[in-house]
Protein backbone atom coordinates (compact mmCIF):
# COMPACT_ATOMS: atom_id res chain seq x y z
CA UNK A 1 0.00 0.00 0.00
CA UNK A 2 1.31 3.46 -1.06
CA UNK A 3 0.97 6.16 1.62
CA UNK A 4 1.36 9.69 0.93
CA UNK A 5 1.50 12.65 2.50
CA UNK A 6 -1.65 15.15 0.75
CA UNK A 7 -1.91 18.20 2.82
CA UNK A 8 -2.17 17.69 6.68
CA UNK A 9 -3.50 14.37 6.57
CA UNK A 10 -2.31 10.59 5.11
CA UNK A 11 -4.20 9.20 2.54
CA UNK A 12 -3.52 5.77 0.93
CA UNK A 13 -3.21 4.75 -2.44
CA UNK A 14 -6.86 4.02 -2.53
CA UNK A 15 -7.37 8.01 -1.41
CA UNK A 16 -8.97 6.80 1.96
CA UNK A 17 -7.15 8.18 5.28
CA UNK A 18 -4.74 6.35 7.07
CA UNK A 19 -4.64 6.99 10.89
CA UNK A 20 -1.72 8.51 11.85
CA UNK A 21 -1.09 8.14 15.57
CA UNK A 22 1.96 9.93 15.78
CA UNK A 23 4.44 12.26 12.99
CA UNK A 24 6.04 9.63 10.43
CA UNK A 25 9.29 8.77 11.13
CA UNK A 26 12.42 10.05 9.12
CA UNK A 27 12.72 6.58 7.28
CA UNK A 28 8.74 6.97 6.29
CA UNK A 29 9.51 10.73 5.74
CA UNK A 30 12.72 9.64 3.13
CA UNK A 31 10.53 7.11 1.53
CA UNK A 32 8.00 9.61 0.66
CA UNK A 33 11.19 11.97 -0.80
CA UNK A 34 12.30 9.10 -2.94
CA UNK A 35 9.12 9.44 -4.56
CA UNK A 36 9.47 13.14 -4.73
CA UNK A 37 12.43 14.63 -4.36
CA UNK A 38 12.04 17.97 -5.17
CA UNK A 39 9.66 18.40 -2.60
CA UNK A 40 10.62 21.18 0.04
CA UNK A 41 8.52 20.18 2.48
CA UNK A 42 9.73 16.86 2.62
CA UNK A 43 13.67 17.82 2.07
CA UNK A 44 13.24 20.18 5.47
CA UNK A 45 10.93 17.39 7.37
CA UNK A 46 14.24 14.82 6.47
CA UNK A 47 16.33 17.06 8.08
CA UNK A 48 14.42 18.43 10.65
CA UNK A 49 13.98 14.34 11.75
CA UNK A 50 17.71 13.78 11.72
CA UNK A 51 18.38 16.32 13.75
CA UNK A 52 15.49 15.44 16.38
CA UNK A 53 17.34 11.82 16.09
CA UNK A 54 20.97 13.94 16.67
CA UNK A 55 21.89 13.58 13.47
CA UNK A 56 23.55 16.94 13.28
CA UNK A 57 25.56 16.31 10.96
CA UNK A 58 23.43 15.24 8.42
CA UNK A 59 20.54 17.74 9.30
CA UNK A 60 23.15 20.17 8.31
CA UNK A 61 24.35 18.80 5.49
CA UNK A 62 20.34 18.18 3.88
CA UNK A 63 19.59 22.00 5.04
CA UNK A 64 22.32 23.13 2.94
CA UNK A 65 21.48 21.50 -0.10
CA UNK A 66 17.80 22.73 0.56
CA UNK A 67 19.27 26.11 0.93
CA UNK A 68 21.00 25.94 -2.29
CA UNK A 69 18.35 24.60 -4.12
CA UNK A 70 16.10 27.18 -2.31
CA UNK A 71 17.88 30.36 -1.48
CA UNK A 72 14.35 31.97 0.07
CA UNK A 73 14.03 29.18 2.50
CA UNK A 74 14.05 30.92 5.53
CA UNK A 75 13.49 28.41 7.85
CA UNK A 76 15.80 26.21 6.14
CA UNK A 77 18.79 29.27 7.08
CA UNK A 78 17.67 29.64 10.27
CA UNK A 79 17.62 25.90 11.48
CA UNK A 80 20.90 25.45 9.51
CA UNK A 81 22.50 28.10 11.55
CA UNK A 82 21.61 26.82 14.70
CA UNK A 83 22.85 23.47 14.04
CA UNK A 84 26.28 24.30 13.44
CA UNK A 85 26.22 26.47 16.08
CA UNK A 86 25.49 23.28 17.91
CA UNK A 87 28.05 21.32 16.16
CA UNK A 88 30.70 24.63 17.45
CA UNK A 89 30.96 25.55 13.93
CA UNK A 90 30.38 29.64 15.13
CA UNK A 91 31.50 31.21 12.38
CA UNK A 92 29.82 29.06 9.99
CA UNK A 93 26.77 29.69 11.60
CA UNK A 94 27.29 33.13 11.48
CA UNK A 95 27.35 33.10 7.70
CA UNK A 96 24.86 30.95 7.63
CA UNK A 97 22.29 33.33 9.63
CA UNK A 98 23.78 36.64 7.76
CA UNK A 99 22.29 34.82 4.19
CA UNK A 100 19.30 33.98 6.20
CA UNK A 101 18.68 37.37 7.12
CA UNK A 102 18.84 38.54 3.70
CA UNK A 103 16.47 35.62 2.47
CA UNK A 104 13.80 36.77 4.93
CA UNK A 105 14.60 40.28 4.10
CA UNK A 106 14.35 39.17 -0.05
CA UNK A 107 10.53 37.38 0.84
CA UNK A 108 9.63 40.25 3.28
CA UNK A 109 9.96 37.95 6.45
CA UNK A 110 10.54 40.67 9.11
CA UNK A 111 9.82 38.13 12.47
CA UNK A 112 12.26 35.73 10.99
CA UNK A 113 14.90 38.22 10.19
CA UNK A 114 14.40 39.57 14.04
CA UNK A 115 14.76 36.44 15.35
CA UNK A 116 18.04 35.17 13.39
CA UNK A 117 19.24 38.62 13.96
CA UNK A 118 18.66 38.16 18.01
CA UNK A 119 20.78 34.71 17.84
CA UNK A 120 23.72 36.28 15.72
CA UNK A 121 24.09 38.46 18.82
CA UNK A 122 24.25 35.80 20.96
CA UNK A 123 27.30 33.68 18.91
Amino acid sequence: MEIRLKQDFFESDSGQPVEVAQMPSREQLQLMLDVNPADEFLQYSVAMACASEGNNEAAAERLKNLCLSNPDHVSAWFQRGQILNRLDETDEAREVLLLGVAAAQRVGDSHAEAEMRAFIDTL
